[in-house]
């Protein structure tokens, strides 16, 4: 079975004369030979499928009972996503599992990889990555002094390196969590930048996992995917969020993208491990919200998801322009509805304090996406106008 999936994946490479071309045993072996990410051994023990989707099919036809759907989703959001998000990025429908949001695929996807994985994130991040890898088991202790856990990884990002790490002193990892635009400091990472962090993985051997719940707030020539990249397919998967682009805090929809080429080391593919864990712990996603992203991604929902992000994104810039006429230095904002300003020497908990007590505006303090984060904060551009503009009022009485 394995060799028959490789192949599979194998079958539409263009080479040559025949005579000139690897055999399908090199190539296998090639393929397999740069996968370090070893197979979750629990999932191993599993034997069959899981009960209920074995007798689903029959209660969902015409004459039967109609109650839960395909844990995967509904086949034609999944087809609609591949078709809209992933446009000539070679994603196929079957690819796409939705999901009731990008975090809870964060949590299935550290169930999927076990407690031996090491991990890497970057700093400062959205810190489910760092929690799910805590409760998973796949760190080490808290460590007071650097304010980091042990047997993490932490890619500094921040101003002076372009928010983008320096991966040539970053030890290996299993796995790298990376967000573009990256929450909190709202900073889209450039073409050359995601290259390079498509062929680290593939150098190390690792698994990205890549979180684009923001893409919809891109401007520039900055990707929107981590699959615009050359070979990111064999080495990545993509969560996203209806969330963030079309306002379902609460109604709770998501997917995540898992290629059929992306395998472990033992050439085993990982979209087979995570369809079973989706089917295992995961009943779909409401029925009414998957018919809610399907009104969404309609070319009239689609316009006005996009006339929505343009209100934001103008309150954005009202923020900015204000934290910078304060003489502060303020990033994001550009690509992202957050702006992510600097308080050089203070405690971003204090500065958070001093703010809510003085203006009663609430902001988030930057060290809760890690260490990277002390001496900022996050200010967010989801409100009214008008409220936007009374919280500008408000800044500049109390900086100003």
């Amino acid at each position: 079975m394995q060799t028959k999936v490789i192949m599979s994946i194998l079958h539409g490479w263009k080479g040559g004369h025949p005579c000139t071309a690897p055999s399908h045993q090199d190539r296998i072996a090639k393929i397999v030979g740069q996968r370090k990410v070893t197979r979750n051994v629990n999932m191993e023990k599993l034997r069959n499928g899981f009960l209920f989707p074995e007798y689903a099919l029959a209660l969902s036809t015409h004459e039967g009972y109609r109650g839960y759907g395909a844990e995967q989703g509904d086949k034609r959001l999944r087809e609609t996503i591949a078709e809209k998000m992933y446009a000539n990025m070679g994603i196929k429908g079957s690819e796409v599992f939705i999901s009731d949001g990008a975090q809870c695929d964060i949590a299935r996807l550290q169930m999927l990889f076990g407690s031996n994985m090491t991990i890497a994130v970057q700093d400062p991040t959205f810190p489910g990555y760092v929690d799910m890898g805590i409760i998973m088991g796949q760190t080490g202790t808290y460590d007071d002094k650097s304010n980091k856990y042990k047997g993490i990884e932490y890619l500094r990002c921040e101003p002076r390196n372009n928010f983008f790490p320096d991966f040539s002193k970053v030890p290996r990892t299993d796995i790298i969590f990376f967000c573009s635009p990256n929450n909190p400091t709202g900073q889209a990472a450039s073409r050359e930048q995601l290259k390079e962090l498509v062929e680290v993985a593939k150098v190390n051997g690792s698994i990205i996992v890549y979180d684009s719940a923001y893409s919809s707030y891109i401007c520039d020539d900055s990707p929107r995917s981590i699959y615009e990249i050359p070979g990111a397919k064999e080495v990545a998967i993509e969560i996203s969020s209806f969330s963030k682009f079309a306002g379902f805090t609460g109604i709770r929809l998501g997917w995540a993208v898992v290629p059929a080429e992306l395998s472990y080391s033992s050439g085993f593919p990982v979209l087979r491990d995570f369809d079973r864990i989706v089917c295992t712990s995961f009943n779909g996603a409401s029925s009414i919200s998957q018919i809610g992203g399907l009104a969404c991604l309609s070319d009239e929902g689609y316009k006005a998801i996009k006339d929505v992000i343009g209100v934001y994104k103008e309150n954005v810039k009202i923020i900015v322009d204000t934290f910078t006429s304060l003489g502060k230095e303020v990033y994001g904002g550009v690509n992202s509805p957050y702006a992510w300003v600097h308080f050089p020497g203070r405690k971003s908990w204090d500065v958070f304090t001093e703010i809510l007590e003085e203006t009663h505006i609430i902001t988030v303090p930057g060290c809760g996406f890690g260490p990277g984060g002390e001496g900022f904060i996050r200010v967010g551009a989801f409100n009214r106008r008008e409220c936007i503009l009374e919280a500008s009022r408000r800044f500049r009485s109390f900086f100003g």
